[in-house]
């Protein structure tokens, strides 16, 4: 892996994703904390005089698309129009194609040189709260697989159900589908995600791309003893203003019916795992369809305690939604035994209730969540709209520091730690 952006001699290491490979998941650009990423409807890409290569965007990425480099000029950078056309990346340059494009003779082995990050305003402040997201794992969790199937190579599954899990009848629908991989193996932990391709062709006459879903579904499936997984997956109807879109893959997927074939890619992530260690406790906090994850962890957490194999630690659920109609597996969610996990709940939207979101929730559960910030044990995890991340995260750091702690320490820790994963979209 690159860790340098610029070498001597006018060569540029540039960075450029891999258009085979991407799923267009935004993760990169929503991470970039330079804005150096941006996308059209063909591609993501990377302004070379804008990334200082300082990395944020590789472990975030679910496919590793984002992890490539092409030795340049600096004169002669591939400019974000050329990556826009692209339907692969251009091959490396030899050193003498170097020189035939401007570069000095004696670039082929220099050094690189360290980038470095513009400094910040005088007298700003920035909270970023995608700084402490872990990149890594927690310790303890089970090994991942990934990119078993890329956009290029997908495997089939079958759908064997589907059914609306928000109350039925209401216009926001979200629904829970089950895919079984028969004979072919497909292995997936709690937290990973895969990606499923729409059939046809978009606006330009290209296949359309995969997109990404959270599995719903412990380790051992939707239905133990099958090779099957569950998504949770809400019906596009309206884009981000409020205009009336119909979502290519989210309608596809909750039109899917059973014995219905689906090309699916992945599985993607190798960190938003959970830990395996007895008496590890598990904070989720998650909002509409960033539930998926959330119900894998509790479900396999069930699972174990259902056998009497494995004494966890405490599971505390904030989840939120416009109204408790709109809420995922709300009934589900009321049949889960009050010793097993605590569940908070936060609507938004409810006629004659003042607005409540898990952030709320959060700071009226100060005492426990404190208590939990302060053990070596607890892991915490956000899925959800990007729009939550900054006040979740901002209520985590407020409750640390009205205790009395650092919270550049703690959010440093928990991050180098792999204990507190952010995953929002």
């Amino acid at each position: 892996m690159e860790t340098h952006t610029l070498i001597d001699n006018g060569i540029l290491k540039q960075h450029l994703i891999d258009p085979e490979i991407c799923i267009r998941c935004n993760t990169c650009e929503a991470t970039c904390p330079v804005n150096a990423i941006t996308h059209d409807d063909n591609n993501y890409v990377v302004r070379a005089d804008v990334c200082n290569g300082c990395m944020a965007c590789i472990s975030p990425c679910p496919t590793g698309s984002i992890d490539n480099w092409r030795a340049v000029p600096v004169g002669r950078a591939y400019s974000i129009e050329e990556q826009f056309s692209w339907e692969e990346l251009p091959g490396e340059l030899a050193p003498h194609e170097l020189v035939a494009a401007g570069a000095e003779p004696a670039t082929a082995a220099a050094a690189p040189k360290p980038a470095v990050e513009a400094p910040a305003e005088p007298g700003t402040q920035v909270f970023r709260s995608a700084q402490y997201g872990a990149t890594v794992p927690p310790w303890s969790a089970a090994h991942p697989y990934t990119n078993l199937f890329p956009p290029k190579n997908p495997t089939t599954a079958t759908v064997v159900g589907n059914f609306n899990c928000t109350e039925a009848g209401f216009e926001s629908e979200t629904h829970h589908v089950v895919l079984d991989f028969g004979s072919m193996p497909f292995p997936v932990l709690e937290g990973q995600s895969i990606g499923i391709i729409p059939p046809g062709v978009d606006a330009l006459g290209k296949p359309h791309y995969a997109r990404q879903y959270s599995v719903a579904s412990p380790r051992n499936g939707e239905r133990p003893g099958y090779n099957n997984l569950a998504l949770t997956v809400k019906r596009v109807t309206v884009d981000h203003d409020g205009n009336p879109v119909r979502g290519v893959a989210s309608n596809y997927v909750c039109d899917l019916k059973v014995g219905d074939k689906v090309q699916v890619v992945g599985p993607f992530g190798s960190s938003f795992l959970m830990p395996n260690h007895p008496r590890s406790h598990i904070v989720m906090i998650c909002t509409g369809t960033g539930s998926a994850p959330m119900r894998a962890m509790t479900e396999w957490r069930r699972r174990l305690r259902n056998s009497g194999k494995f004494e966890g630690g405490k599971l505390l659920l904030f989840f939120g939604a416009r109204t408790q109609q709109e809420l995922p597996y709300f009934g589900p969610l009321q049949s889960l035994p009050k010793d097993f996990i605590d569940i908070n709940l936060a609507f938004s939207r409810t006629p004659g209730q003042p607005k409540r979101y898990v952030q709320d929730l959060m700071r009226e559960r100060a005492a426990d969540l404190l208590a939990l910030l302060r053990d070596d044990n607890s892991h915490f995890y956000v899925c959800g709209l990007k729009g939550m991340e900054e006040g979740v995260v901002m209520a985590l750091r407020d409750i640390a520091q009205e205790a009395g702690l650092s919270w550049e320490t703690l959010g440093a820790t928990l991050q180098r730690e792999g204990r507190l994963h952010l995953e929002t979209y």
